[in-house]
């Protein structure tokens, strides 16, 4: 049986733990938007950012410039999430190989991306019930661009989910099996 001030240190400590995870998921939503700010005037500004970069064959979608700024914006701020969260918020205990923690890190967040980018899709697609409507939201640069609210709100959308699964499985799970197959058998 567990006392009342264990059960409260726990969740303090994983109350921190989310805290970190937020403060580093903010860095990341800065990193992120930099890449978007960037990607889309290298591209000619936001009012490009429904231009079609190719039909996906055998169906009547397209991959539009706004899904390769998620996409690279994602991957960026993933990399740069990870680093900090690896050495910063889930520091304890013995650290995998950087791959081994990695891949799954990546693959939570890709999950995490593949639903983002439906959610973005419905923040700026007209025929949405989620489209970010006018006058508040347009097509032009600055504070009010679709473009950059849908990929802001998208990301606050999925970072929940990036929490819990990273906290419970990529470093959590990962570790303790890298741990479990470091110990020599019947030494513990």
């Amino acid at each position: 049986m567990t006392s009342a001030g264990s059960f409260l240190r726990r969740y303090a400590y994983v109350g921190r733990q989310f805290l970190k995870f937020g403060a580093v998921g903010g860095a990341g939503v800065a990193v992120n938007m930099v890449v978007a700010v960037v990607m889309n005037k290298l591209n000619g500004g936001t009012v490009n950012a429904q231009n079609v970069l190719f039909s996906i064959p055998g169906t009547p979608f397209n991959f539009r410039f706004t899904i390769l700024v998620w996409i690279v914006g994602f991957l960026v701020a993933n990399l740069f999430n990870f680093q900090l969260n690896r050495h910063w918020t889930f520091r304890q205990g013995q650290k995998a190989p950087w791959l081994k923690e990695f891949l799954p890190f990546l693959a939570v967040g890709s999950a995490a991306a593949l639903v983002g980018i439906f959610i973005k899709i419905g923040f700026t697609n007209p025929t949405s019930p989620i489209y970010l409507p006018e006058p508040w939201f347009h097509e032009n640069a600055g504070l009010q661009s679709r473009e950059y609210w849908s990929q802001l709100l998208t990301i606050v959308i999925t970072t929940p989910i990036n929490f819990l699964v990273n906290k419970l499985w990529t470093f959590r799970h990962v570790r303790r099996r890298h741990a479990e197959a470091e110990t020599p058998t019947g030494i513990r």
